[in-house]
């Protein structure tokens, strides 16, 4: 399949390329100011400006092309301006590739006493120094611009799980209403790119609607928020069935926050180009390994003499060069070389995870794909555990 395959149509500053389709599932290539991303794609999780434990060079190793760095943490620091003045989060933290920042509203949102939420953005206390900050949607577009983020998330309110229908609806129109705003204090750029992102809680009639009016105000990409939060993963894939068949086909779509394997797999198969979750790395950072034949506890006790790898057909630095045992012994002695070789593990698993999908969904053989990784899920490898 080739990779510089003619952009699908489109007015904004991104380019999306479809270059391969199986099903609702889709291959194909993001095109930004600081390089190409292919989807499906992981995006591993820089909150504050590092991916935890690890150097760029190690996060590149990986597979990944595209981070995620957060705009609460960085505002409040070492902040955007600061950022800005020098030369932005590319050079600040040495990342040449495609950067996506969110909004900033969820963490807001989980502040719970510290913030006010009113319809002109949200006033919260930091949790660092208590000192007030305002959030409104154009100093979210503001604050992002100074971090020179390839792609844009709009401000929105994450509505809690659960919440009664009125409640969704009441939110998701706020939402809907800053999306508007965003989209006006947006400046667009080749190569730069603003994601709406459609709320409405577990009520497809909403997502819908959020949906339309999304698509009435015209974005770049358009993100399916306000999930992971409990709901469980068959209302999180209802949801998406209600609410993929009416995003556009032109335009990448991504499933915010949400980093299990399995949830991956399951929104790949219903459409969805991009993710991102902490998972992978806070896992690394807890003694937990993903791998083909499930979850690996390395403070287990029944690893203290094991010399296998984590996974013999994984080709990363932790799995060529270090036994199960010694990994065991680096937790259990509180070394940070522990998280730090499990981390790397991880994200080379979760972007191995998407360069299979990508080749399955070329090759029209994701069912197939899928039937394989069900069944590793289910059987695992219980003596390997």
């Amino acid at each position: 399949m080739n990779d510089s395959a003619a952009p699908v149509a489109g007015k904004t500053g991104l380019e999306f390329a479809l270059l391969a389709e199986d099903g609702p599932a889709r291959r194909g290539l993001i095109t930004t100011a600081h390089g190409p991303v292919k989807t499906p794609a992981f995006m591993t999780v820089g909150t504050a400006g590092t991916v935890k434990g690890m150097t760029t060079e190690q996060v590149q190793a990986s597979g990944a092309e595209i981070i995620l760095g957060n705009t609460y943490h960085l505002m409040l620091r070492p902040g955007a301006e600061r950022v800005a003045r020098l030369g932005g989060l590319h050079r600040f933290m040495n990342w040449p590739g495609p950067i996506l920042t969110d909004s900033g509203g969820y963490q807001v949102m989980s502040l719970q006493e510290l913030r006010k939420i009113t319809e002109e953005g949200v006033t919260f206390r930091s949790h660092l120094d208590g000192e007030r900050h305002n959030l409104t949607p154009e100093r979210a577009m503001e604050i992002q611009a100074l971090l020179d983020s390839n792609i844009t998330m709009v401000l929105d309110e994450c509505t809690p799980f659960p919440a009664t229908e009125t409640e969704a609806r009441e939110s998701m129109e706020r939402s809907m209403r800053w999306a508007a705003r965003c989209r006006a204090a947006f400046t667009q750029r080749p190569g730069y790119g603003l994601f709406g992102i459609v709320q409405g809680g577990v009520y497809p009639a909403l997502r819908r609607t959020s949906a339309e009016a999304l698509i009435e105000i015209g974005f770049d990409g358009y993100a399916v928020g306000g999930l992971a939060v409990g709901e469980g993963q068959e209302a999180m894939f209802d949801v998406l069935d209600a609410t993929i068949p009416h995003l556009p086909r032109a335009q990448p779509r991504y499933l915010m926050g949400i980093g299990k394997p399995a949830d991956i797999v399951g929104a790949v198969q219903r459409g969805i180009d991009m993710f991102d979750c902490v998972l992978p790395t806070r896992s690394g950072r807890t003694g937990q390994a993903f791998t083909r034949r499930g979850s690996i506890n390395l403070r287990n006790a029944r690893h203290q003499e094991d010399q296998r790898p984590l996974d013999p057909d994984c080709p990363c630095p932790s799995c060529s060069d270090y036994s199960r045992a010694y990994l065991h012994h680096l937790f259990k002695a509180k070394e940070m070389l522990g998280p730090i070789l499990l981390t790397r593990h991880n994200l080379h698993y979760y972007q191995e995870l998407m360069a299979g999908l990508r080749q399955a969904i070329e090759d029209q053989r994701l069912d197939d794909f899928v039937a394989g990784f069900a069944r590793q899920e289910a059987e695992g490898d219980i003596a390997a555990l």
